[in-house]
């Protein structure tokens, strides 16, 4: 094993990333009082709050180098912005409950948090690229072993090469039968790390493999066949003080949950206060064009497949269908309304949804919800299909914007609607929902394949 002196968890390199953050706190608040007060001098008052910011700063990142290899670089830098809003947050509730928010410039406030973060991101981008460029020349790596040659090994493998920042380096693959060959390698100490990849079916190999691993040094870690199992959210949780292993989870737990209902109760609140007028227009176009109810009303599979009732203003002329049966509308349907076809291509008849958010039904953002006896159909059809209740259904959602609307009257695209959905549940992060509502007001209300 190879000696390397900024190897993971390097004090050196650590405290040198702990400097960087609190440099870049400094940095932007000179250039926020250059901009504001056309001096980069920092009165006393003003100097003991960048002092107190950097401090939080570096307590936030202090552990954060602990993720950098096994981290993606999106996922460094998010911390970072996590890193970003605790400090903000702190320094914004210290200035109000303090009551000293008059003694300082609002505009020079404003100004710093924004070049701190831009200073944090480039800051740890630089340090990304330092740490690949001292892969190259051999320094910060780990060698690693790989035993076993399971559905995931070829993947792994990709992911090191992309990610040359990290330090990793398969030097070596082994499969799992040649136990000779593997204490052979284990015992002349030559990796840093093994990592043992087998096929689902065959993890009755794995206490042989350590077996021939008992005289390595290295850090020996397991990696779940994910591909067999097709995890969603992966991760491990604490149960009783057992780890288990996160086969399909939502994404959305503890903070997550409280942001997203959070968004949810103020951007429907928003939206239904500035499309009032359009309401009444609709309901009273309904009402005049057709005999029967303003709404519609349809039962759907809400979070965890629970059944909840899903409003629209009425496209569709009263008629009755089995309960068993559900037609979905097709182009130039003799059950619409004179309106109908209209509303449903501008989308105008799924406002009253916002009602179903602010209920806690619905979210703003989210897997389209399908009728019950649709959900029925295709979760025998289609792996995975009901994984799409892991999150409450939206109005929009990532199929939408990616032009998965309308019928699905092929099993192929209502499986690439399920994937998108999957896509997104994996994927979920506030920014992502904020993108997709904008994208909607441009891609999602009117679409030719809605009717």
């Amino acid at each position: 094993m190879r000696a390397n002196a900024t190897r993971n968890g390097s004090p050196l390199l650590s405290t040198l990333i702990l400097l960087f953050d609190i440099l870049a706190v400094w940095a932007s608040a000179f250039a926020a009082a250059k901009w504001r007060f056309g001096s980069e001098d920092l009165d006393g008052n003003y100097a003991t709050l960048v002092l107190a910011t950097s401090l939080i700063v570096a307590g936030c990142s202090s552990a954060v180098y602990k993720s950098f290899r096994g981290g993606s670089w999106l996922a460094v830098l998010g911390r970072v912005k996590l890193t970003w809003l605790v400090a903000c947050g702190l320094l914004v509730a210290w200035l109000f409950f303090s009551k000293s928010a008059d003694d300082y410039s609002r505009l020079f406030i404003g100004t710093w948090m924004l070049f701190m973060l831009l200073a944090l991101v480039l800051e740890r981008s630089l340090v990304l690229l330092g740490m690949r460029w001292l892969s190259k020349k051999g320094y910060n790596t780990k060698d690693v072993l790989l035993v076993g040659t399971g559905p995931m090994s070829a993947d792994l493998s990709k992911r090191v090469q992309r990610s040359a920042w990290s330090g990793y380096q398969i030097s070596q693959v082994v499969d799992a039968l040649a136990l000779e060959k593997v204490e052979e390698l284990a015992a002349n100490n030559d990796f840093d790390e093994v990592w043992i990849n087998l096929a689902a079916n065959d993890t009755v190999l794995i206490p042989k493999v350590l077996h021939a691993l008992r005289y390595s040094a290295a850090d020996i870690r397991v990696v779940p066949d994910m591909l067999t199992y097709r995890i969603m959210n992966h991760g491990i949780t604490f149960i009783m003080g057992v780890p288990m292993l996160d086969i399909s989870a939502s994404s959305l737990g503890g903070t997550n949950k409280l942001v997203k209902r959070i968004e949810d109760y103020l951007l429907a609140s928003l939206i239904l206060i500035l499309i009032s007028p359009v309401l009444l227009a609709v309901a009273i176009a309904v009402k005049l064009t057709s005999p029967g109810p303003v709404f519609f009303r349809q039962r759907r599979h809400g979070w965890n497949g629970e059944e909840i009732k899903v409003y629209k203003f009425r496209s569709m002329k009263v008629h009755k269908e089995s309960k068993e049966t559900i037609t979905q509308a097709q182009k130039n349907d003799a059950r619409f309304t004179a309106i109908g076809p209209f509303l449903r291509r501008t989308s105008l008849d799924e406002l009253p949804q916002f009602i179903n958010v602010l209920q806690g039904r619905m979210s703003i953002v989210g897997p389209r919800p399908h009728a019950v006896q649709h959900n029925h159909h295709y979760k025998e059809l289609i792996p995975r299909y009901m994984l799409r209740h892991k999150m409450k259904p939206g109005i929009t959602g990532w199929a939408q914007i990616n032009g998965l609307r309308g019928e699905t009257d092929t099993l192929d695209k209502m499986e690439a609607r399920v994937d998108y959905d999957l896509h997104y549940l994996e994927n979920w992060s506030l920014f992502l929902d904020l993108k997709i509502v904008f994208l909607t007001v441009f891609k999602g209300f009117i679409n030719k394949n809605a009717y």
